[in-house]
Parts: C-alpha cells; sequence; structure tokens
C-alpha cells in the first residue's frame, strides 16, 4: 500500500467527529423531548386536579354505554347503512350482540344487531309463551326508577316495543321500531326521545338456541360528549395545547382546542430533512392514526396504561409533514380511585427543526473539515511520495544495470540534501554513502595502470640483476633456482604488460571516433578471423538478411570481440561449438557469442565484468596468465556505446552466452 493510502485512510479517522457530534446532537434532541414532555405531564396533571377541585361533571363508574355524535342523518328503517362511520366504534352486549348508540337534535337513535343462524319465531312455538322466541330486551332508567321493553317479532318490518309492568314516570309506555333479519341474525333500529331524564340503558338479547337467560340486560349509565365539561377543560387547558378528557374506557367526553400543525415562524421543512430526523435523530414514533383528532374513542396502550395510574408521554407523527406531536395522559382521580382521563395534545415544530439545524451544521461542519484534513493529509502525502521518490530515482540513477556507480553521477550533488528534516538526513546520508562507495569504485577503476605503472621499475631492477647473474659463476646446483626466478619475471611482466593494455584500452575507448558502419561486415570479418583459430570446434554465425547500420566504433567493438572469442575459446571442450549472432534490437543492435561449456556460477552473475575477476583455475608453469580485464574491457566498449553487457547460462545447460547490446555513440554537432 502506497503510502498517500496510508495517510488516506489515517485521515478517514476524523469520521469519529461527525459520529460523536451525530451522537451529541441525538442525545440533546432527546434531553429536550425529555424535558418538553415532563413539563407537558406536569401541565396534564395540574388540569386535572383542577377539574376535580372545579366539581366538574365527571363519569361514575368503569361500565357504560357511550353515546356518539351522528355524522350523517339517521333514518329509522333497520339497515345500518346510516351507521356505517361510527361501526368500527360499535360496544358489544352479550356475547352475540352489537350496540350502536348516536343522538343528534331529533333525539337518541339505538342500533342493535344479534347474531342468530337459526332464528325461532313466536308464531312457531304452537302456543308456548312468546318469551321463549328470539326477542331482544331494552331497559330505559331515569331518577325515577328503570322500565323494561320487549322487542320481538315474527317477520321483518315495523313493530312496537311495549313497556312492562308498570309504567315508569317520564318515560315512553310504547316505542316504534324496525326490525330486520337475515341468514345471519337480526336487526333492531329505534329513535328514544333524549331527555335529562334518561341516566341509563340496558340492553340483552334472548336467543333460543343458545338458551339464554331470557331477562338478562346489562344496564349501564349513558355517556356522551359534554359541552359543558368541554367548556370548563377550554378555561383550564393551556395556550395551543389540544385537551381531551376520556372516560376509563377511552371514551371522549369533553375536548378543547385543535393542534395547530401549520408552518410557523420556524418555517416548514423539506422532505429530506424530515428524513434526517427521522431516520438518525428521532426515536421511535407513534401513528398518529391511533390519536385522530375526531374518533369517539381512544383505547391506545398508553391511554390504559394512565387509567391505571401511570403518568404517560407519547411521541407521534403530525399529520402535516415534519411535524410531531406531545401527548401526555394523566389519570383524574376522585378519592382516590380513577374516574377518567386527561390527554394533552400539542404539536412542535421547532424540536424537529431545531435538531435538524444542528445536526445539518455539524455534519456540514465535520465533513468540511473532513474533506479540508484529507485534502491537507493527500497533498502533503503526494508531496512527500514524490520526495521518496526523486530519492529512489537518484539512487538508482547512480547504478549501471551490473550494480556499478555512475562515474557521472559520482561527480553531480545528491538532490534533497539541503531539506531540514529526516527526508534531507536521509539524502545527506545516501550522498556520504556513494562518496566513498565512489572513491572505492574509481581506487578499483585505476589500479591496474597504477599497479602496471610502479611495477615496471622495480621488475627492471630484477630482471638486470638476473641478467648480471648469468655472467657470474654460479654453482650448477644453483641454475635451476635462477631459471624459476627468470620464468617468474618473465610471468610478471606479462602481468605488467596486460594491466597496461588494459589501460591503454580504457583510453582508446574513449578517445574512439565514431562512424556509419554495417554491423553485419564487421561481425562477419570477425567471424572469419576466428575460425582458423577455434580449430576442431564448429563456429556458427548467424548474421541478419539487410544490412544493420550503426553510428559506432568499429575498432573497440572487433576488440570486445576478440576478448568474447578468447574467453569462450578457453571454455569451450575442443570438439564443442561456438555461435556468434547479430541481431536488431529497439534502438540499436545486440551481439552475442554462445559456447558449449560449463555454466556459470550464480554468485559471479553480477561481478563477470568488473576489473581482476577471473573464472579460470590458478595458472600452471608455462600458462598465460589471466587478470579478468578482458571481461572488463568488453563493458567499457559497451557503455562507450550506450549500451550493456551481459552473461547468462544457455536454457537447455548446454553451455552460455555472452552478450553486447549496443545503442550507438552520440553524433557530434559541427
Amino acid at each position: 500500500m502506497t503510502l498517500r493510502r496510508k495517510l488516506l485512510l489515517v485521515a478517514l479517522c476524523t469520521l469519529a467527529l461527525p459520529v460523536a457530534g451525530w451522537l451529541y446532537v441525538r442525545q440533546m434532541e432527546a434531553l429536550l423531548r425529555e424535558g418538553q414532555a415532563q413539563a407537558l405531564i406536569a401541565s396534564a396533571r395540574a388540569v386535572a386536579r383542577s377539574l376535580v377541585v372545579t366539581h366538574a361533571v365527571l363519569p361514575q363508574g368503569d361500565a357504560a354505554w357511550y353515546v356518539e355524535q351522528a355524522v350523517n342523518p339517521i333514518t329509522v328503517d333497520g339497515y345500518g347503512d346510516d351507521w356505517a362511520p361510527l361501526t368500527p366504534w360499535s360496544q358489544p352486549f352479550g356475547a352475540r350482540g352489537k350496540l350502536l348508540l348516536a343522538e343528534d337534535a331529533g333525539g337518541l337513535y339505538l342500533y342493535a344487531e344479534v347474531r342468530d343462524t337459526r332464528r325461532t319465531r313466536a308464531d312457531a312455538m304452537d302456543g308456548a309463551n312468546a318469551l321463549a322466541a328470539d326477542h331482544l330486551n331494552l331497559v330505559l332508567g331515569n331518577a325515577a326508577g328503570q322500565q323494561r321493553y320487549l322487542l320481538e317479532s315474527d317477520a321483518p318490518g315495523a313493530i312496537t316495543a311495549r313497556a312492562l309492568g308498570s309504567p315508569v314516570p317520564g318515560l315512553p309506555t310504547e316505542i316504534p321500531a324496525q326490525w330486520q333479519e337475515d341468514g345471519s341474525g337480526f336487526r333492531i333500529e329505534l329513535r328514544l326521545p333524549r331527555t335529562p331524564r334518561l341516566q341509563a340503558l340496558g340492553i340483552g338479547a334472548y336467543v333460543a338456541e343458545a338458551g339464554g337467560d331470557r331477562m338478562a340486560a346489562e344496564v349501564r349509565p349513558l355517556l356522551a360528549y359534554s359541552p359543558t365539561l368541554s367548556a370548563e377543560l377550554a378555561s383550564l387547558a393551556p395556550d395551543r395545547v389540544q385537551a381531551r378528557v376520556l372516560s376509563p374506557q377511552g371514551w371522549l367526553l369533553a375536548r378543547s382546542g385543535r393542534l395547530d400543525t401549520a408552518p410557523g415562524a420556524h418555517g416548514q421543512p423539506g422532505w429530506f430533512a424530515s428524513l434526517v430526523y427521522r431516520s438518525l435523530l428521532a426515536a421511535r414514533l407513534e401513528d398518529a392514526n391511533l390519536w385522530a383528532q375526531d374518533v369517539p374513542r381512544l383505547d391506545t396502550p398508553e391511554v390504559l396504561r394512565a387509567r391505571a395510574g401511570s403518568p404517560v408521554s407519547v411521541w407521534r407523527s403530525g399529520e402535516e409533514r415534519g411535524s410531531v406531536v406531545l401527548s401526555a395522559a394523566v389519570p383524574i382521580e376522585r378519592g382516590g380511585q380513577p374516574v377518567g382521563v386527561l390527554l394533552l395534545e400539542q404539536a412542535s415544530r421547532a424540536v424537529p427543526l431545531l435538531a435538524n439545524r444542528a445536526l445539518l451544521g455539524l455534519l456540514l461542519t465535520s465533513f468540511g473539515v473532513l474533506l479540508m484534513a484529507g485534502a491537507i493529509l493527500l497533498l502533503f502525502a503526494t508531496r512527500l511520495s514524490l520526495r521518496l521518490s526523486r530519492l529512489r530515482n537518484a539512487a538508482e540513477r547512480a547504478q549501471l544495470a551490473d550494480g556499478r556507480l555512475d562515474g557521472s553521477f559520482e561527480r553531480a550533488r545528491f538532490p534533497m540534501t539541503d531539506a531540514p528534516d529526516e527526508i534531507g538526513d536521509l539524502a545527506r546520508s545516501f550522498e556520504r554513502l556513494f562518496e566513498a562507495v565512489g572513491g572505492y569504485t574509481d581506487y578499483l577503476r585505476t589500479l591496474a595502470s597504477k599497479l602496471s605503472h610502479e611495477l615496471n621499475t622495480p621488475l627492471a631492477i630484477v630482471k638486470s640483476s638476473l641478467d648480471n647473474l648469468e655472467h657470474a659463476e654460479l654453482p650448477p646446483d644453483a641454475q635451476p633456482y635462477l631459471a624459476r626466478a627468470r620464468d617468474g619475471v618473465a610471468r610478471l611482466g606479462a602481468l605488467v604488460r596486460a594491466m597496461s593494455e588494459a589501460s591503454r584500452m580504457e583510453r582508446a575507448i574513449a578517445a574512439a571516433e565514431p562512424e556509419d558502419v554495417d554491423l553485419r561486415e564487421v561481425v562477419r570479418g570477425c567471424a572469419e578471423a576466428y575460425r582458423p583459430l577455434a580449430g576442431a570446434r564448429r563456429l556458427e554465425c548467424v548474421l541478419p538478411d539487410a544490412p544493420l547500420h550503426l553510428h559506432c566504433a568499429p575498432e573497440p567493438i572487433a576488440q570486445a570481440l576478440d576478448k568474447l572469442f578468447d574467453n569462450a575459446l578457453s571454455f569451450t571442450p575442443p570438439d564443442g561449438w561456438l555461435r556468434l549472432s547479430l541481431r536488431a534490437v529497439d534502438g540499436g543492435a545486440e551481439i552475442e557469442l554462445a559456447n558449449q561449456g560449463p555454466p556459470l556460477p550464480a554468485a559471479m552473475h553480477g561481478r563477470l565484468f568488473d576489473s581482476l575477476v577471473s573464472l579460470r583455475d590458478k595458472a600452471t608453469p608455462g600458462d598465460a596468465p589471466h587478470l579478468g580485464l578482458g571481461l572488463y574491457v568488453v563493458r567499457l566498449v559497451a557503455e562507450r556505446h550506450g549500451g550493456v553487457a551481459s552473461a547468462r547460462n544457455l536454457d537447455d545447460g548446454t553451455g552460455v552466452a555472452f552478450s553486447l547490446r549496443l545503442h550507438g555513440m552520440p553524433r557530434q554537432r559541427l
């Protein structure tokens, strides 16, 4: 992984800042909501206590029949079409019955349905008691007492409910009604005069096939929406708050105020802000449908908990986009017993707006800082990477392909040595290292010429001394020692001449004048000259079909080929083969001399073309000495022509191949 990518990953750690900020804003939003909820619960408790102290009309007892407000005009016909909007809030009675009560200016309406798949009529009882047939028991009550009524019919249509027993003052003796039935059961619809004296109602159904109690009727007080209680509630409820008083069963008894979810001074958030608030900040919100303003009954778990005596606060979605509603439900207690539930609801746009603004501001600031920090780190990493790349490139340029130092680079200044930081220290260390290695390389490069110059004088002294000893009278047993001394002097002289020759070759190669030549003719001429020297060995010459022109010095190239052939000939067996080839390469030419023989040692691959390096065994008496200067000359010729000399083992393992890649010499400007 590159340095820039590593620093980029480090920069990503700054993402912890917006995450921490988001958690902080979320916690602050939760605390803000909690404080607002506690304040609304405190207001609800105060209003609930005030309702009790002012002796407001509150429901008595746990069970009651609730009379709803009629939504549509009701026609007494025994069908439930007019009751469809109120059907979701029907009240069960007995095991098979369902009751709906509604009122309007015309009176109190009753609609009852009884499930009865096997009707038993009075005309089928064979003179038996009519009470044994399917019928409905109705009980009306006021302050004077209770009056019972029997509703029964042999066929669908209009019926009359007659009072049973003694009449009760203020209650009717006959009630007109409509009876309808089908395969699922029978339905009864009637209208009662809505007088203040009507306080309770009881209803029960007798189904013959079920064997029910024919006189069973559950009598409960009547509850309805109270304008008087609503007026008292309006005088006690806080401003901009909707208040509702519910019975213990959740029926609506009074209401004041309306929820204001229209856009206010804070403005209306967009869809994205609303999505951010609901996804990242707000805790779980209740469904707004369960808390609708116009329903006659709320039986949510929060209302049930408040009825049990535990104050509850709930946040739910508002009807308008981006709004939330806070609801606080507290019990209304009289004498230590809950008689109802007070529900205060307050719409809020400030909480999501402020939270959204805080979060968006934090996110924008955090991401701005993150982008700036990432850009700075990326620029720093890029600059650092470029400086290290320059240092690496300088070190690579200082070395040739075979690992030696480039003499022209040794005289140049190493880059970034003036930098005061750690990279500058590293550059200065590299410079000192290359200076030391360059000095050592220069010493080794000139060692041969220095030795040849220094050894000439003492060698001449030794040779002249040996010449003088030949004219002196020496005992016969000293003659062998004198011969060995002369042989050693001769070999030493050959070494000195070889080193001198290498020095002269260096100067000759450096001073060689280039010209445009056809390398194919140069290689062909060398191959023809080598055939007599190869003896019994096979020499193959592979040349391109077309001329291969190159701007070069042909004499140094021929001398380099002489060195390569001499080296290959010494390692090729008497019946072996040699192959001299020439081919064109990109930007120049390549001459390769392959021969059969032992492979190159792996440790010597990078040192073959150094000065004073040889693979031959120690010379025996009478053999010409080998200093390892031949391949060194080959390397000098390749470098003079902008190329490189290399050696490799053949793929089949039968021998080695030495190649001389040449790119030509620069043309001189006139």
